[in-house]
């Protein structure tokens, strides 16, 4: 907008229907700038213009129920006396009926490069004291807290306020009570580094659907261990990442830079083609969020330390304004569809019976819905009823596309489940299959791989040992090769669609490619 100097009635009125349609499309968040003109140009506006322009979108925002918050403002070299400015502005919807925005962030990263501390640090609000207390509470069984290393997948919740401040668990609030008092959530998945624990940090990957990945890096080591296959990991599953460096209050400066250059060199091969944006302050964050959602091959670099705090503000801007993948629009499509509940994680919880966690890829599920479930080892379907739905635990009627949720499903026999289901509206004829084909691109492997060979396949939740049946037109692949396989499930049939993105793995034998056909 150029300015929004004391508008007439219906000026005002047109302008606060073209804020609402913004918000909408923009899922609860819309960024203003100005003092541009429509087609770009920067003319900034002076101080008192600039002062009216604001109270005029402040008087916008009340009248949407929304909070606006400035984020950077900007000196425009003029030929005029006055300095002139421009503003942008984040405008940020309350949410109603508890639609807040909510951002799934995977994280990755070596062993021992600081991901679970930073994170620790991130939604506990206090610094860590350099021997890892700020990560004690991440962690979810007795030997993590021995070895100090991550062997789970855990969650961790950031919130974010209206006006753009951070809602964690500092003030010793409970996590309904950050569900409440936040407009935007992040959802942290907290992955494991180390290598034994590969196949936990696939299915994490795979399964919740991340709309994002922070790869963590250690100063002092650079890039050592499973740090470039979790790069590559991210790359082959298409999940745009940003790149976080820790630990560097523990080296020089010398050494930060020696480990940026180094990681500045791998994301410029062929192979990644990507651009790396270092971020050095708040006008730097803002950009780079702005950048990053609109074109995945810029990768941000942020350098920071979770002991002294260093930069730890501008991870925070950046994940503020960080705006979701997809649009209303996109979002309104999917809910459209037929419903289908992936399941993750099953519990059982005393008085409740058993509780399925997971994602709904498609449609709306509500409380008290009958829906079937499978496939169970030959192929059927078995009829369920939802009892009541969680989101980020606290109660929720209504579960959209896209989110993330517990459902609770009364006296259901747990034997009957197991990870990779689908819970499906009863009128979807789910297909299922136990032989399918896709086309795959061996990334790695020792010797030639041939017929007979078995591998474990992750599509989305699914994971489970296949034989190679076929491969069309060849004998045997070697790395980096491609071509259609013929898999067959060993042990029970598996619900599938074709176009998902497929991963295998077996010891130092690693693939990825796409289901063709069922």
């Amino acid at each position: 907008q150029l300015k929004l100097v004391n508008p007439s009635q219906y000026r005002f009125e047109h302008l606060v229907t073209q804020m609402k349609w913004r918000l909408q499309e923009g899922r609860g968040e819309a960024v203003y700038q100005i003092g541009v003109e429509d087609n770009g140009l920067l003319v900034g506006l002076s101080e008192e213009e600039m002062r009216a322009s604001l109270k005029t979108l402040r008087r916008m925002a009340e009248k949407v129920g929304a909070d606006i918050t400035v984020l950077r403002e900007r000196e425009v070299d003029y030929d005029s006396d006055v300095p002139r400015k421009i503003t942008e502005v984040l405008v940020r919807k309350v949410p109603d009926n508890q639609q807040f925005l909510d951002l799934r962030v995977a994280v990755l990263g070596n062993v021992d490069s600081g991901k679970s501390t930073l994170l620790g640090v991130l939604t506990q609000g206090e610094l860590d004291n350099g021997r890892g207390r700020a990560r004690l509470n991440l962690f979810r069984h007795l030997h993590e807290i021995q070895s100090g290393r991550t062997s789970s997948i855990s969650f961790e919740i950031l919130g974010f306020n209206s006006k753009g401040e951070v809602v964690n668990y500092s003030d010793s609030r409970t996590a309904e009570e950050i569900c409440e008092s936040s407009s935007k959530m992040i959802t942290f998945i907290d992955l494991a580094g180390h290598h034994k624990y590969l196949k936990t940090t696939i299915f994490g990957l795979t399964s919740y659907c991340p709309d994002f990945a922070m790869l963590v890096v250690s100063a002092n080591t650079g890039i050592a261990g499973t740090t470039r296959e979790h790069l590559g990991l991210a790359m082959a599953l298409k999940v745009p990442f940003f790149i976080v460096i820790s630990k560097v209050d523990l080296c020089s400066k010398a050494t930060v830079e020696r480990t940026v250059k180094q990681l500045e060199r791998i994301l410029k091969q062929p192979g990644c083609n990507k651009l790396p944006l270092l971020v050095n302050s708040d006008d730097d964050a803002v950009t780079a969020a702005q950048q990053f959602a609109q074109s995945p091959n810029i990768t941000p670099i942020f350098t920071l330390s979770s002991v002294s705090g260093e930069n730890l503000d501008l991870l925070k801007v950046f994940l503020n304004v960080l705006p979701p993948l997809t649009n209303s629009k996109e979002q309104e499509e999917l809910m459209q569809q037929l419903t289908e509940f992936q399941v993750d994680e099953i519990y059982t919880v005393p008085e409740v019976g058993t509780v399925v966690g997971g994602t709904l890829s498609s449609g709306i599920c509500r409380e008290g819905e009958s829906l079937v479930v499978g496939p169970t080892d030959d192929g059927k379907f078995l009829r369920l009823k939802v009892c009541s739905i969680q989101r980020n635990r606290s109660a929720c009627r209504v579960l959209r596309a896209g989110q993330a949720a517990t459902l609770a499903l009364g006296p259901f026999d747990r034997s009957l489940l197991r990870k990779g289901m689908v819970m499906v509206s009863p009128e979807m004829n789910p297909t299922i299959c136990s032989v399918f084909e896709a086309e795959i691109v061996l990334l790695f492997h020792a010797t030639t791989f041939r017929k007979g060979f078995q591998v474990t396949v992750h599509v989305g939740n699914v994971r489970q040992t296949a034989i190679v049946e076929k491969i069309h037109g060849k004998d045997k692949l070697r790395t980096g090769e491609k071509a259609v396989v013929r898999f067959r499930f060993i042990k029970h049939p598996e619900y599938l669609k074709i176009g998902a993105k497929l991963l295998f793995r077996e010891g130092v034998t690693k693939g990825i490619g796409h289901v063709t056909d069922l």
